[in-house]
């Protein structure tokens, strides 16, 4: 199968092109020499474009599309989340369509759901919340339905729903705790006593081979680990490895999310492009359960994690 990977520098789409390369012909979008280096690297060869000027002339041959490419950042301009997420979505849709794609695999997330409130156990029934006030979550849930939409005849359409994705090459929750904890910054919220789902990459990248034949067009999937944690234990063991201790330090939710309530909305209206103390959507959603069924992938994908959490750990203390 020839596949194109959107993201296959980064962390989710690296790791596919790096599993799937093994076994399928892997293109991947590339917009830079450091790019085009990581996904030789893993396998894939690079094809230059980028999310607003992809072709069907990029696609051509391609039987799937594997889109992991998003805008992911704590902090940037609405117009930013607008313009990757929900236009560059579209973008590669009518890409793909233009160029006979047979299945489109959008990696999308819980955070389309969220409106700052507890997720628990929930499926997907669950609405998606694309008048959200936080703009990863709202232009997420646009980009998802766009997808969704999009399924129709022989162009199959497919989201997959992580929720904090974690395991090697991460460089986004490491990346930010660290940073958090080497500058004084970090602390629980509520002793961390939140509860959550958790999807290591290699779950993940299970899940996307298995939805590459298997799985109904027009539908999303989440996809996590076997058991949930309290965000305390799961991050207190995940920074462990990394021989981080995150210490007990712990601030109420009332707080955490009053500052970031007042905080944010000044750094918007002066238009900063440095990121505010904490952000509404952090401190909402590191204050909230969020705990996933997975049992429709189990059903339609015949999905089951083939890394646990121990595991997982002992494979980051290798």
């Amino acid at each position: 199968m020839k596949i194109f990977v959107t993201g296959g520098s980064g962390f989710v789409g690296g790791a596919v092109v790096q599993k799937l390369s093994h076994q399928h012909d892997i293109i991947a979008m590339s917009r830079s020499d450091i790019s085009d280096a990581k996904i030789i690297a893993k396998g894939g060869v690079p094809i230059r474009c980028d999310l607003q000027n992809v072709t069907k002339e990029h696609l051509q041959g391609c039987d799937a599309i594997i889109h992991a490419a998003a805008y992911v950042e704590e902090w940037g301009r609405w117009e930013t989340y607008e313009e990757i997420n929900v236009q560059g979505t579209h973008n590669i849709l009518n890409a793909a369509k233009d160029a006979d794609v047979k299945r489109f695999i959008h990696i999308g997330t819980e955070s389309a759901l969220f409106l700052g409130q507890d997720l628990i156990d929930v499926d997907e029934e669950y609405p998606l919340a694309p008048y959200s006030e936080y703009p990863y979550s709202s232009t997420k849930a646009k980009a998802e339905q766009i997808v969704i939409d999009a399924n129709e005849g022989n162009f199959i359409t497919l989201s997959l729903r992580p929720r904090m994705i974690w395991g090697e090459g991460d460089e986004t929750i490491l990346k930010v705790v660290i940073n958090m904890t080497k500058s004084g910054k970090f602390t629980w919220i509520d002793e961390g006593k939140y509860l959550t789902s958790t999807t290591h990459i290699d779950n993940l990248v299970h899940a996307i081979s298995l939805s590459l034949t298997r799985g109904e067009g027009g539908e999303a999937y989440f996809i996590v680990d076997d058991d949930t944690i309290s965000i305390r234990d799961f991050l207190t063991q995940y920074l462990a490895t990394q021989n981080i201790d995150l210490g007990v330090k712990s601030s109420p939710s009332w707080m955490v999310r009053g500052i970031a309530n007042i905080v944010e909305p000044i750094w918007r209206f002066a238009a900063l492009k440095s990121a505010p103390p904490i952000t509404k959507f952090t401190a909402y959603i590191m204050s909230c359960h969020c705990t996933l069924s997975d049992q429709k992938a189990r059903d339609k994908l015949g999905y089951r994690p083939v890394m646990n959490r121990a595991n997982g750990f002992a494979k980051l203390n290798q």
